[in-house]
């Protein structure tokens, strides 16, 4: 295989598994499937992570995230989810 199919198959493979994790979030549902909406949702992250609020943002953003896969973990190990 050429390496620039190699490198197409990462990013498709990366990007679905990005795109998981903003369904797995609820947003999609929560916004009525709205693009606009969540990519402005989105941005408005990008903003907050340039700001001088940056540091913060990642450390609860993190602990929010982790806490949600240890919780869907659960799940899985009791066959909830």
């Amino acid at each position: 295989m050429r390496k620039w199919q190699v490198e197409r198959r990462e990013r498709t493979r990366r990007l679905i598994e990005l795109g998981g994790l903003v369904a797995k979030s609820g947003i999609v549902d929560l916004m009525r499937d709205d693009r606009a909406t969540i990519l402005g949702a989105l941005l408005w992250c990008a903003d907050k992570l340039k700001s001088d609020q940056s540091e913060r943002a990642r450390v609860l953003w993190a602990a929010k995230g982790r806490l949600a896969f240890d919780m869907d973990q659960g799940a899985d190990r009791r066959g909830d989810g």
